[in-house]
């Protein structure tokens, strides 16, 4: 079973959310909260799988909290639900550790798919989804260019092909496809990237080698 946990402070839409997810025979919705202030405690008492954290809640948003998960070897996954699509508060929530994200109004059938995903560990944010967030972000100063290549300087050179290529939205079977790599190498590649480079998710990675320029 992959247990969830929803953090949202509408009581309508935790409801909403409970009963989507009911639905769905290998999810069980573990707890709720009502704002980001009580996640950590939710979290260890209830050891849920994926985290469903929305965005904007009046005492500790979802980037603060989730900021507050990341990091932690046992830390779940986070998905942040907004009703703004890919703005830069999504594009903080990311940069804080969030897997991906979602829109409230999204269909049923796509919430239960990306909890799914997300709780076998495989990416919640499609490459659609990818490339939009990509997009919002803009190209910045000289400075944050340069702490980003610094970093990433730490790499191979096909672990820098690859954050090149999950910069451009591509999965795993793309980047293959790009690199004449199996899928396989392709996820050992992307899992020693993220260990140098202390991340959680392969969005993170992708917003790193943006702002380097990698290409």
């Amino acid at each position: 079973m992959i247990r969830v946990l929803l953090v949202d402070d509408d009581a309508l839409v935790r409801a909403g959310l409970k009963l989507m997810l009911r639905g769905a025979d290998d999810i069980e919705v573990v707890g709720e909260v009502e704002d980001g202030a009580g996640v950590p405690v939710a979290v260890r008492r209830h050891t849920p799988d994926v985290v469903l954290m929305d965005i904007r809640m009046p005492v500790v948003d979802g980037i603060a909290a989730t900021r507050a998960l990341a990091g932690s070897g046992t830390a779940p996954k986070v998905i942040v639900l907004t009703t703004f699509g890919a703005d830069s508060t999504v594009l903080a929530a990311i940069r804080a550790g969030a897997t991906g994200y979602l829109l409230k109004h999204t269909e049923p059938e796509e919430i239960v798919e990306a909890v799914r995903r997300a709780g076998n560990g495989e990416p919640s944010l499609s490459p659609a989804a990818m490339r939009a967030l990509i997009g919002q972000v803009a190209d910045g100063d000289e400075s944050r260019r340069q702490r980003a290549s610094n970093r990433l300087a730490v790499l191979t050179e096909r672990e820098r092909d690859i954050a090149a290529a999950l910069a451009d939205g591509l999965n795993n079977t793309e980047i293959g496809q790009r690199l004449h790599l199996s899928v396989g190498t392709v996820k050992s590649h992307l899992s020693g990237a993220l260990a140098k480079l202390d991340l959680d998710n392969r969005t993170q990675l992708a917003l790193l080698a943006h702002d380097a320029k990698v290409r």
